[in-house]
């Protein structure tokens, strides 16, 4: 667990804090419920992929890349954050953004985590979400710009392998550290798990430690099986570069999938309920794509009983807050009347 033995570049404002939310844990009447601020790990908003993007975008440098490309959906968290870690650090980026939604709002398509890619001053272009292998898709342009003379270095869609796990290995490592200065029994960690990466490296390094924390993915795209054979496989080759394999069993990857609703990034009523409930009961900004339906569940969870009243449930905010702007006609809301003077 020995993290400078790999290329790193600090981008992110590390440690992210480890807040209690008060107000929602007395509104659900259950355990105490705590936030680890991933949503604050700056670059552009902040979110959980900064942390993978160290690894990532410093493996970039060593290689001598001039040209970053890397894909994700229309509404990509990742896509937004590698482009700002990308002009900080002068090397050009180009996204391929995949239709998985086939909503024509204006806001959807050109707001939100959209208009930071370019403000940023990426380059995307557009794939249709009919089964395309986006990373074989996206292969096939990198070799394009090579051809035209270009150092490109490719990061998989959510910075998803096992140099972009190390960063959750190592917050693993910043949550426990930080629970122990505080006193605090963390008797359960959940957050919701798409690309695999995040719950991956989360594994690895809670295993490797020996934190005794059972962690929840909560399903944003996959079903079960699949999701779990995801995380499991990447935990493995992760856990392999860090030096410890073997230190994760299939039996220690659990994802939840049945918040997924419709299909990925549709806005779900309970995920949409869970926003405004995190909004109105602590000031945090979820998003409809993967912290909302991480919220929905654990609401939903801890309802239905599913923790001890005298637990500690830390959810881990993935961040992703900008891409509200992209779903505004998800909450239908009448416009407010202001009285004139």
């Amino acid at each position: 667990m020995h993290f400078s033995r790999f290329p790193r570049v600090h981008l992110a404002h590390l440690p992210t804090a480890l807040e209690p939310m008060d107000r929602l844990s007395k509104e659900l009447g259950g355990p105490r419920i705590w936030i680890k601020r991933d949503d604050c790990t700056g670059m552009s908003t902040g979110g959980n992929k900064t942390r993978k993007l160290e690894f990532l975008m410093a493996e970039a440098q060593a290689q001598g890349a001039d040209l970053v490309i890397t894909q994700g959906a229309t509404q990509s968290n990742h896509a937004r954050q590698t482009a700002a870690c990308a002009a900080k650090l002068g090397i050009d980026c180009h996204i391929l953004l995949e239709d998985r939604t086939g909503s024509n709002d204006p806001n959807y398509n050109l707001n939100g985590n959209v208009f930071l890619d370019f403000l940023h001053g990426a380059t995307a272009e557009k794939r249709p979400g009919s089964g395309l292998d986006m990373n074989a898709e996206m292969e096939t342009v990198a070799d394009k710009f090579r051809a035209e003379g270009r150092n490109v270095y490719t990061i998989p869609g959510g910075g998803s392998n096992p140099t972009g796990a190390l960063g959750y290995a190592n917050a693993a490592m910043e949550l426990v550290t930080q629970a122990n200065t505080m006193g605090l029994r963390i008797d359960r960690l959940i957050h919701a798990t798409g690309s695999a990466g995040t719950q991956a490296g989360l594994i690895v390094g809670l295993k490797a430690i020996n934190a005794q924390i059972p962690l929840l993915g909560i399903g944003v795209r996959a079903p079960k099986p699949k999701q779990e054979e995801n995380v499991y496989n990447l935990a493995v080759k992760t856990a392999e570069k860090l030096g410890c394999p073997g230190v994760v069993t299939r039996e220690d990857v659990e994802a939840n999938t049945d918040y997924v609703g419709e299909g990925y990034g549709i806005p779900t009523k309970d995920g949409l309920a869970a926003i405004e409930m995190f909004a109105r009961l602590e000031g945090i900004l979820l998003d409809p794509v993967y912290s909302g339906k991480g919220a929905a569940g654990l609401i939903d969870l801890v309802r239905k009983g599913a923790f001890a009243g005298d637990e500690n449930i830390v959810f881990l905010h993935t961040g992703g807050g900008v891409a509200l702007f992209g779903y505004t006609a998800a909450f239908d809301y009448d416009a407010p009347t202001m009285a004139a003077e």
